[in-house]
């Protein structure tokens, strides 16, 4: 059935992009996994076709996010608030509005591995990015992303509450959070008090970090609402 779907909206992307080039969008569709896939999943015009530029397929990556088959996260030029007008257009990761499509366009031996959790590779890390981007942006989050120039320093999304901005982390493994901790360490970026990360583990604080499982990702709005989430500029941070 996912297959079939997939096959409707590249039949759909033919009939009704009028005006734009309908092959230029197909090979943005079909490259979003192949880019996932990558350690850095920034999504680069320059690999959907020789000579491709960013200025000749803006209108494509445009018309698949108005339809609703991809979710655009934009990266940030500085991790701080406000997030509108401080990203980067040129610059961002494509994600699937719908994840279970994404898995449907792997190879059957790819799926496989997912469903058996066996030989993960780059895919789960993708799949697990794609579900938390994709809970966020249902919930009415706008995606932005970091990553800075000739640093390792990166982090996978961002929210914000009416007092501070918060970086987002997804593991697919359970490991360091090197980078989450710079961020909310750092002096440099007096927005940010706190930090949350989605993993496989259970609910968790430590280190001003908040740990959730992946499937809570789209509760994350209403919990930072709630009269349990006090957080708050002054970096004065509640427990779980």
């Amino acid at each position: 059935m996912q297959r079939q779907l997939l096959a409707d909206y590249r039949e759909d992307i033919r009939k009704y992009a009028e005006g734009l080039d309908q092959a230029r969008i197909l090979n943005v569709f079909n490259q979003i996994p192949v880019q996932l896939a990558r350690e850095n999943k920034k999504f680069q015009i320059s690999k959907v076709a020789s000579g491709a530029r960013f200025k000749d397929y803006r209108g494509c990556i445009e018309w698949l996010a108005d339809t609703g088959l991809v979710n655009i996260c934009y990266c940030l030029h500085v991790p701080e608030l406000p997030l509108k007008g401080n990203y980067d257009e040129s610059k961002y990761k494509l994600y699937f509005a719908d994840s279970g499509l994404l898995v449907a366009m792997l190879d059957d031996e790819s799926q496989e591995d997912l469903r058996a959790n066996k030989n993960p590779g780059v895919y789960k890390g993708a799949l697990y990015e794609n579900i938390v981007g994709e809970s966020l942006k249902k919930s009415g989050y706008d995606l932005y992303y970091y990553k800075r120039e000739n640093s390792t320093l990166k982090k996978d999304f961002f929210v914000r509450t009416a007092f501070e901005l918060i970086p987002v982390e997804v593991k697919a493994t359970n490991g360091r959070s090197k980078s989450l901790r710079t961020l909310i360490t750092n002096e440099r970026y007096p927005d940010i008090a706190c930090g949350i990360k989605f993993t496989g583990g259970n609910i968790g604080y430590s280190e001003k970090i908040y740990t959730f499982p992946y499937f809570c990702a789209f509760l994350l709005k209403k919990y930072l609402r709630s009269d349990r989430a006090v957080l708050h500029t002054d970096r004065n941070i509640s427990h779980v």
